[in-house]
């Protein structure tokens, strides 16, 4: 009589990709850094490489918009929030994307506006964002914000917060929660859109799932209401990008493979990426929240917070989370002001930022089973039409971060590890990459050979 084997989904989910684990290509060495800018930065949001070498750099804490030279070693300011030039950065975070040939494109959300840059960083002229409710998730740079083949704008609908209207915080009678109030249920998915800007017909090419915010919230014994969110340093989460052919890819975080758009408009998906998949105890849980608290307290007023529209992949849950949130209302307290919170208006609301530098974190068996491959926006496309994937490490791997390097087939063709302090901005032509090297709280704008 046969034996019949029965498995869980765990088990297999495990013998599904123990194999493929192992086929995983050697790790290689990036190319040599050849050029470093003397100009340093707080943190750079993106680049534009351009065919002659020259690069434009979106400095966001420095709101500027800068054109180096090939080397590096020289700049001109495009567009910056003092007098010094005609053209405003504007007051907040705006993004940076390739437009046609050599121009491209800043998107100003303050002026819900998309400034057209020419090769030698003038700006020609100014259009208007194609829908005025994405201006602030088109200025954020969440994901990949491109132009395809057809000249499509193709970005991430939505992207702030919203606490208002039908979904927002409500009052209501009886309810569970701070208060009497209900707190708002906020998606965990978002949808890809693409534009013509010539005719502003929208249509929408697929979804991504997102860091899942999680509010709690607290009364004191003055009734002032507090509302914060809470951090997951390791969400399970999707990531996309446009390649140089107008192909669009979905990459999915739950088992690692790639959903195309091609640019006729059928849709594919390729296999499950090889990946050497670590599950997580309840005792691995507990040492991976208390470890991302330690290191935050090593770093003080420098650690980063966490933000799923952070750098991509960067250290302790920059990346990944969502974004930071908090609310206070009530009559009065530690605030001083008549609303009882920070600067004393009721309902006050604050989200992203610092606040104060206090993170919270959700509980340790929140944490995913598995460890997921890559956070948010760690997803790069290079001119040749692979992807760069940046990975979260599973095991002990000596130096820098190691980027899963993925062909249009959606094959793991390479691994390749960058230096320790460095995180991807985007590619050049002639195989050049540009790295962004952090030490301490500046940074500095490199080129480098992908070989």
């Amino acid at each position: 009589m046969k034996e019949i084997l029965r498995f869980t989904p765990v088990a297999l989910f495990v013998l599904a990709t123990a194999t493929g684990a192992q086929q995983r290509p050697p790790i290689r060495q990036l190319g040599a850094v050849v050029a470093t800018s003397g100009e340093t930065f707080t943190n750079v949001a993106g680049i534009r490489a351009l065919s002659n070498g020259s690069v434009l750099v979106n400095d966001v804490f420095g709101r500027r918009v800068l054109l180096f030279d090939p080397r590096l070693s020289r700049f001109t300011v495009v567009a910056d929030s003092t007098s010094a030039t005609a053209n405003a950065y504007g007051g907040r975070v705006g993004s940076l994307v390739a437009f046609r040939g050599d121009s491209s494109i800043f998107i100003d959300p303050s002026s819900v506006s998309m400034l057209i840059i020419d090769p030698s960083g003038k700006i020609a002229r100014v259009m208007a964002i194609p829908r005025a409710e994405d201006a602030a998730g088109l200025g954020s740079g969440l994901g990949s914000t491109s132009f395809d083949a057809a000249g499509r704008l193709v970005y991430r609908a939505g992207g702030g917060l919203r606490l208002g209207g039908a979904a927002g915080l409500r009052r209501v009678e009886g309810a569970a929660g701070a208060g009497g109030f209900q707190l708002p249920d906020i998606p965990d998915s978002a949808l890809i859109v693409r534009v013509d800007l010539a005719s502003r017909k929208v249509d929408t090419v697929g979804s991504i799932k997102t860091p899942k915010v999680k509010l709690e919230s607290k009364q004191d014994d003055r009734g002032n209401i507090s509302i914060q969110s809470l951090v997951n340093p390791l969400p399970v989460v999707d990531d996309w990008a446009v390649l140089p052919d107008g192909s669009i890819a979905f990459v999915r975080g739950r088992d690692y493979h790639v959903d195309w758009v091609n640019p006729n408009g059928t849709k594919t998906s390729s296999p499950k990426v090889p990946f050497d998949w670590q599950r997580l105890t309840d005792e691995d849980k507990i040492a991976f929240i208390d470890s991302v608290k330690a290191a935050r307290e090593r770093l003080g007023a420098n650690a980063p917070v966490p933000v799923g529209t952070g750098t991509p992949g960067g250290a302790l849950g920059g990346g990944g989370g969502g974004p930071q949130v908090q609310i206070f209302m009530g009559p009065g307290g530690p605030g001083g002001g008549p609303g009882g919170g920070p600067g004393g208006a009721p309902g006050t609301v604050r989200a992203g930022g610092n606040l104060g530098g206090q993170v919270n974190f959700v509980p340790p068996t929140e944490l995913p089973d598995y460890k997921p491959p890559f956070l948010a926006n760690s997803t790069r496309a290079d001119t040749e039409g692979n992807l760069w994937i940046r990975t979260i490490p599973t095991s002990a791997i000596a130096g820098g971060p190691v980027y899963d390097v993925i062909n249009r087939k959606g094959e793991l063709v390479e691994r390749v590890q960058i230096p320790v302090g460095r995180t991807i901005l985007g590619f050049g032509p002639a195989g050049a990459v540009y790295l962004l090297h952090r030490e301490g709280t500046t940074a500095t704008l490199e080129r480098a050979s992908i070989r």
